[in-house]
C-alpha cells in the first residue's frame, strides 16, 4: 500500500509535468501565430547591385488580399579613394506581388531605378601642346531603368530578402569630361569601360536584404 508520502510525491511530480506541458504548448502556440501574422511595415537594408547597399521601406496595406507591397530603396554614397571622388545615389521605387496573403515567401516585382553618380578625379596627366601638365576631370553617369524581378521573403520579426533581375534602359556608351588645367578648361568625350552586368540594354539586378517587420 503506497504511503500518504508517496501519493503526494506522485501527485506533486504529476502537477508540475502537466504544467510544463502546458507551457510547452503556450510556446509552441505562440510561435505558430507569430509565424502567421500579417506584418504591413518593413524597414530594412540592402546590398548588391546596383544599391551597392542602403534603405528600404515596404508597406502591406490591407487590400488585394495582402498581394502587393509598395516599396522604396534608396542609396548615397560619397566616397573618395586616392584621386577619385564618387558621390553616388540610386533610387527605386515599385510594388511587389506576393503569392501568398500574409506579405512573405515568393513574389515578384516591378520597379522603376534611377542611377546617378558624379565622378572627380584629381591630379590628371594631360598633353597639352605636347607637354605634359597636372589638372582635374570630372563627369556625370546616369541613366534610368524599368526593373523586373523575382524573390523570397522570409516571415516572423526578423525577415531575410533575396532578389534577382535585370533593369531594362538605354544606357549611354560616352561620358563627357570637363576638365581644367593650368586655368585652362576643355571638354573630352571618352567611352565607358566595359562593367560586368551592363550593357547598353539594361543591368543585372541582385541583392541580399534584411531588416524588421511590425
Amino acid at each position: 500500500m503506497v504511503s500518504r508520502s508517496k501519493k503526494l510525491l506522485i501527485i506533486l511530480i504529476g502537477f508540475l509535468f502537466s504544467q510544463n506541458l502546458q507551457s510547452q504548448n503556450e510556446e509552441y502556440t505562440n510561435e505558430i501565430e507569430d509565424s502567421i501574422k500579417i506584418r504591413r511595415i518593413n524597414f530594412g537594408l540592402k546590398l548588391g547591385i546596383p544599391n551597392v547597399i542602403g534603405g528600404s521601406i515596404e508597406i502591406l496595406p490591407p487590400i488585394l488580399n495582402n498581394k502587393i507591397a509598395p516599396f522604396l530603396d534608396f542609396s548615397g554614397l560619397n566616397i573618395d579613394i586616392d584621386d577619385v571622388g564618387t558621390d553616388f545615389s540610386y533610387l527605386e521605387y515599385g510594388a511587389n506581388f506576393y503569392f501568398n496573403e500574409k506579405g512573405n515567401g515568393f513574389f515578384i516585382s516591378l520597379g522603376q531605378g534611377k542611377f546617378n553618380t558624379d565622378l572627380n578625379f584629381y591630379n590628371l596627366e594631360f598633353n597639352e601642346n605636347g607637354q605634359s601638365t597636372i589638372g582635374d576631370a570630372s563627369t556625370n553617369l546616369k541613366f534610368s531603368t524599368t526593373n523586373i524581378k523575382t524573390g523570397i521573403k522570409t516571415g516572423g520579426t526578423f525577415y531575410f530578402r533575396f532578389e534577382v533581375g535585370y533593369g531594362f534602359g538605354s544606357i549611354q556608351k560616352t561620358v563627357e569630361f570637363n576638365a581644367t588645367a593650368n586655368g585652362i578648361s576643355d571638354n573630352f568625350i571618352k567611352e565607358i569601360p566595359p562593367i560586368p552586368g551592363v550593357n547598353s540594354g539594361g543591368i543585372l539586378i541582385g541583392n541580399l536584404g534584411f531588416g524588421l517587420s511590425f
